[in-house]
């Protein structure tokens, strides 16, 4: 970057992208002076190196945003939040619950829901599938159901993945 190229003649670009041509390191640090820009060495391998007039700081600060934002998209993929439920789970229980699943489908987890029956629940199984359906129409605007429903023992388990 600037007076660090120690080159004699560089292929110059400007800070609008045009193509200058070939010029002299210091006929090129002269212009992007003259812009109140820097002088930064792009393909230094190249016959002669290429260099680009930009503002670095900007630039440096658009390769850090580029990076978070590709951090931020893949924090939570693949990561499953579990919520356990029961057939007989009361309203306010319910709702609570359900606002975490909500939150936890916006940030981007797997929510695996659980309805769990104990001893002789098993027996009346359409209370568990009463719930079940609630449960997939109140995340319907957030969540989709990944797989069916699905029976494992005495749990009825449901995967949601954000739409």
């Amino acid at each position: 970057m600037n007076e660090h190229i120690r080159v004699a003649k560089v292929r110059l670009i400007g800070s609008t992208g045009e193509q200058i041509g070939v010029v002299d390191t210091v006929e090129a640090l002269r212009r992007a002076r003259e812009e109140n820009l820097d002088l930064l060495e792009i393909v230094p391998n190249a016959e002669p190196p290429v260099c680009k007039i930009i503002d670095y700081g900007k630039y440096r600060y658009e390769i850090q945003k580029r990076e978070k934002d590709a951090r931020k998209k893949h924090t939570h993929q693949g990561e499953v939040k579990e919520l356990r439920f029961r057939p007989g789970t009361d309203d306010h229980d319910y709702q609570f619950k359900m606002k975490h699943a909500f939150n936890f489908l916006k940030d981007g987890y797997k929510v695996k829901l659980v309805i769990v029956y104990k001893g002789r629940e098993i027996t009346n199984k359409e209370f568990g599938i009463e719930l079940a359906e609630r449960m997939v129409k109140d995340l319907d605007e957030v969540g989709k159901l990944d797989d069916q429903m699905k029976f494992e023992g005495r749990n009825m388990v449901m995967v949601f993945v954000k739409k």
